[in-house]
């Protein structure tokens, strides 16, 4: 089983050698498909120069259009057969992908979210993401069905022709309420199991703002009650 793992890259040149190394240090047959979402800080320079394994490819975008796009635009890319979204900063360990692994190795399931909630947390999160992140995961469940703890959660993890089946739509950070609903409508289960989590700050770079909270909530109510695509 090969592990694809989409990178979606806006302003982060400080955190990328760092994340790139703990990324290639997983050991797991993997292909990283990194997208610069129009970064202005050097990082699609240094992943110009830097990026030059077989099995490593950089996908410049000329402009910021979120994370949303620039997942989506790594999906067609995809060759593996389980994809990982992973952010470019450094608050979570890729050494927990092997765990999150397991259950779609062993033809169990076909979505795991690796939940910041279940598991450990370094340091301490900004009170009004974990708020948010909490009320977001309560609507989840009560709206689909479905006990889900960290619907926002980076740690996504499908099997690949899964994921290449449902038409995203989302262009920020709606990518993570869009595909959870899109998921649950198909009445597929999403398995949660522990990640580490090592929370940044905004000053430090954090880039979900408050009203990306409200999108989200949009977002599972339109998928839920109107949009049926």
């Amino acid at each position: 089983m090969k592990l694809s793992v989409l990178i979606p890259v806006f302003n982060e040149r400080e955190n990328l050698p760092t994340i790139l190394e703990r990324v290639r240090r997983v050991p797991i047959e993997k292909e990283i498909i990194i997208v610069d979402d129009g970064s202005t800080d050097g990082s699609r320079e240094w992943l110009q120069q830097n990026i030059t394994n077989e099995n490593e490819q950089v996908i410049l975008h000329s402009e910021n259009l979120g994370k949303g796009s620039a997942v989506r635009t790594a999906i067609p890319r995809v060759t593996g057969d389980i994809v990982v979204i992973q952010d470019a900063d450094l608050e979570l360990d890729p050494m927990d992908w092997l765990s999150l692994m397991q259950p779609i190795l062993q033809g169990s399931v076909q979505v795991v979210y690796g939940s910041r909630i279940l598991g450990r947390q370094e340091g301490k999160s900004v009170w009004y993401f974990y708020l948010g992140g909490v009320l977001l995961s309560a609507l989840t469940s009560v709206l689909y069905g479905a006990r889900i703890t960290d619907v926002s959660t980076c740690y996504k993890m499908f099997r690949a022709e899964l994921l290449k089946s449902i038409p995203l739509t989302c262009t920020g950070f709606e990518f993570c309420p869009e595909v959870t609903a899109k998921v649950l409508r198909r009445k597929i289960k999403i398995v949660e199991l522990p990640i580490k989590y090592f929370p940044r700050k905004v000053s430090e770079g954090k880039k979900v703002k408050f009203k990306d909270g409200f999108i989200a909530m949009k977002t599972l109510i339109k998928y839920r009650f109107g949009c049926r695509r």
